[in-house]
């Protein structure tokens, strides 16, 4: 990022040349594509080809570019903030697992994975770190 907090992605998508497009759609493909490709989350690597796709297409109406790019870079964090948020569920998931077997001292008895995961207090953390990430919670 620069001082102004500009990306050098966003020099590219606003300073269109044929050059400039080959390293944004190189660019892309290694800050985008390849974490999107291993988290396996493969309909949201489809979603973003498709956005960066019409920002690549779009070759004369910088401003239109411009707000494509916006759009996927938005799109972009709310993948990560899921992802994170993921991430914070299944430790705070292993955490009880690990108390529960210290607690019990069952012998080596296998714990309950989703009474572990109901009562982890993930509901309870994500509720309140969400609040500070520009994202939705989904349902479900």
């Amino acid at each position: 990022k620069t001082a102004k907090d500009k990306l050098a992605t966003d020099y590219l998508v606003s300073n269109w040349t044929p050059a400039n497009k080959n390293l944004l759609q190189m660019a892309l493909q290694s800050w985008m594509y390849s974490r999107l490709e291993r988290w396996g989350a493969t309909s949201w690597m489809e979603a973003m080809q498709s956005k960066v796709q019409a920002i690549l297409v779009e070759e004369h109406d910088k401003k239109r570019r411009s707000t494509l790019w916006m759009e996927a870079c938005s799109t972009f964090a709310q993948y990560e903030n899921v992802e994170a948020l993921s991430i914070l569920e299944m430790a705070l998931w292993k955490r009880k697992m690990e108390y529960e077997s210290k607690s019990r001292n069952n012998g080596g008895q296998p714990q309950d994975r989703e009474e572990c995961r109901y009562f982890c207090g993930s509901d309870v953390v994500i509720r309140n770190v969400v609040q500070f990430l520009d994202v939705s919670v989904p349902t479900g």
